[in-house]
């Protein structure tokens, strides 16, 4: 074996081939059907479904609370296994997540507060964390040469951020169908990622 093929940095990332990410693509896709579903078809002033305000925001805070707790299972279950780089790189992503939804919390906060329109928030909100999302997914897709979820990381930060164009119930149907929908694709993919990753 050469000198070259020997060296750790030349090796394929064995975290990559380890991490199975369908249980959160398929919670996550659940999530935002059910939560951003439920809200546009009670949004307006004529819905298609009467519902408690509190309903659909209750049901994607428990959406992402499930999703939250499993993808944070999955993550460290593959992160025992994982020595020198890639323990590093997937710590820092881990840490990533904090640092973005951090910012974005700040960012909406201010924006509502200097505009005077609490409101703003309900839309800040959910489009802004498929923005966060999908650049989180980039992020990992690059770190671990993984297309799929650079791929889904992509879709995510362009239809989260193109739904701020439209009106009404409009941005809650991008993010149930083309965000929620993406995460139930990405799912059915990610057994053919995996098993191309050990070769790659």
């Amino acid at each position: 074996m050469s000198q070259h093929n020997s060296h750790p940095e030349s090796r394929p990332s064995t975290l990559r081939a380890m991490l199975d990410n369908r249980p959160s693509y398929l919670s996550f896709g659940v999530a935002w059907l059910l939560g951003h579903g439920t809200y546009a078809l009670s949004h307006g002033d004529d819905p298609v479904l009467r519902l408690p305000s509190a309903v659909p925001g209750i049901l994607l805070i428990t959406g992402l609370l499930t999703v939250m707790i499993i993808t944070g299972i999955v993550s460290m279950k593959a992160q025992r296994s994982a020595t020198g780089k890639d323990a590093v790189v997937g710590n820092l992503l881990a840490a990533s997540w904090l640092v973005g939804f951090g910012g974005l919390f700040f960012i909406i906060t201010a924006l509502s507060s200097a505009l005077s329109q609490d409101d703003l928030k309900m839309l800040l909100w959910p489009t802004g964390s498929g923005l966060i999302l999908g650049l989180l997914y980039l992020a990992g897709g690059a770190a671990y040469r993984d297309v799929l979820q650079y791929t889904l990381g992509a879709w995510l930060a362009l239809t989260s951020s193109a739904a701020l164009f439209l009106d009404g119930a409009s941005p809650y149907w991008v993010l149930a169908l083309a965000g929620g929908g993406s995460y139930l694709v990405a799912a059915a993919l990610e057994p053919r990622r995996r098993a191309a990753a050990p070769a790659l």
